[in-house]
């Protein structure tokens, strides 16, 4: 018998086939771990942290911008504050220098005391001024009036950006034909100034 026969009657190669085994959507190897008590633990574990990261994520995420936009709401918070302040402090240093305009008059330069008045003020006040001038105007000549205003004290009442209530305590001395000696007036004056093209004028005086 030659090698040829030997070959042609050896029996051919049979292939074996593994057992199929049904794919799982987790993979196979979490699969196992699952059926698997012993390993169950540590894959178990490794799952609940891939899923509390991608739970800890947004939370971070929410949490970053809520502490934005609470720092950028105590931000605007203090921005409006200063612009507040600002104002009350551009509005007193105004009101302060209106009433001692208001309050000095001079009969022999009348048409100049009462431009200033008016340059300083707007609003229902200017209005009044501009109405009851003629008569005040006549008084002072007749009596050859003078006054001289001094703020004593002042305070800011209420205040916003564009307006401001002010309380001021002044003394006026006021020198005319009747009295041979001055006279110094007491007044508590009441002045809302508001902010009109970049300047405080006086919208309303009054005695309160």
């Amino acid at each position: 018998m030659n090698d040829t026969d030997i070959e042609t009657k050896t029996e051919p190669e049979i292939d074996v086939l593994e057992p199929a085994v049904a794919e799982s959507p987790t993979g196979p190897d979490e699969a196992s771990a699952d059926d698997d008590p012993k390993a169950a633990g540590p894959t178990r574990l490794h799952r609940l942290r891939a899923i509390a990261r991608r739970i800890a994520v947004p939370a971070t995420v929410v949490a970053a911008v809520a502490g934005l936009l609470t720092a950028g709401l105590l931000g605007w918070k203090l921005d409006e504050k200063a612009d507040t302040d600002a104002a009350a402090e551009a509005g007193l240093a105004a009101a302060r220098a209106y009433a001692v305009t208001l309050t000095s008059v001079d009969s022999n330069h009348l048409d100049r005391d009462f431009a200033a008045v008016l340059d300083g003020s707007t609003g229902e006040f200017k209005d009044m001024y501009t109405r009851s001038s003629g008569q005040l105007r006549q008084l002072l000549l007749e009596n050859k009036a003078t006054g001289t205003g001094t703020v004593l004290d002042a305070a800011v009442k209420s205040k916003s950006e564009t307006k401001v209530e002010v309380l001021l305590f002044i003394d006026q001395t006021v020198t005319n034909i009747a009295a041979a000696d001055p006279r110094v007036d007491h007044s508590r004056v009441q002045m809302t100034m508001e902010l009109v093209d970049g300047r405080w004028l006086a919208s309303r005086v009054y005695l309160p």
